[in-house]
């Protein structure tokens, strides 16, 4: 199948001048579209794959219900603080049997397992971004280093016209990934991994700023696990 970002469907239609929508309308415009554009084919993700990304989907609501009920006790009255409290143990609870149930999954697949191991080998990269780029980017390792670096929405897009050059940026990406590489990019650049620590510190030293710096590292790791992966070589130290 081909998945393509609705807002692109949407801005195609505009161009050759159907503005009106209705379904009919979208129907004929997803299906010139298609035949113009021809846009990439991804395969489809098998059932243990869709359960895997279903439960780190849980893990995500989980989690972000916790943080809410967190939130709502210290700004609740005292008499209901009990009722919270029996809500966010519950919300532990349920984390804790999500976590139980991913890491028994990956556990039940060798393919699993044993790129669990090679992406974890990787200071910076823990269970749960290894369980993050198993599921959700699951060509990871077939890919370009652009085409990783796209992936996961850390491709820089020029802003050029004639002798302007504009400042580059990044945007799109599969939705869980920026934040998972995020989170390892800071793990990594806070000393964990000294190759992205030391890529980090030259670049804020050549005047990058820290968010600009940080993208970067978040774009060396997602490459360096791409050529991993396909390699099948675990991390080594430079």
């Amino acid at each position: 199948m081909a998945v393509v970002n609705p807002r692109q469907v949407r801005a195609f239609a505009r161009a050759t001048g159907r503005l009106a929508k209705t379904d009919r309308l979208d129907a004929a415009a997803i299906a010139r579209f298609a035949e113009a554009v021809r846009p990439a084919v991804r395969p489809l993700a098998d059932a243990a794959t869709r359960r895997l990304q279903a439960l780190m989907a849980r893990r995500r609501q989980l989690l972000e219900m916790l943080l809410a009920e967190r939130n709502r006790r210290r700004a609740a009255a005292p008499a209901l603080h009990g009722r919270i409290d029996a809500h966010l143990r519950w919300l532990e609870e349920a984390l804790a049997e999500i976590e139980r149930d991913l890491a028994g999954a990956v556990r039940g697949r060798a393919i699993w397992r044993a790129k669990g191991a090679l992406l974890r080998s990787v200071p910076g990269v823990g269970d749960v971004s290894a369980r993050t780029l198993l599921a959700q980017p699951p060509e990871l390792g077939a890919l370009t280093r652009r085409q990783a670096a796209a992936l996961v929405g850390v491709a820089p897009f020029n802003h050029d016209s004639g002798k302007l050059r504009g400042r580059r940026t990044i945007w799109a990406g599969r939705a869980a990934l920026p934040a998972c590489l995020h989170m390892a990019a800071v793990a990594a650049a806070r000393g964990s991994n000294p190759a992205v620590a030391g890529f980090y510190r030259r670049l804020r030293l050549a005047g990058k700023p820290a968010k600009v710096a940080l993208t970067a590292c978040m774009r060396k790791l997602v490459v360096t696990l791409n050529a991993m992966l396909r390699s099948a070589a675990p991390w080594r130290p430079a």
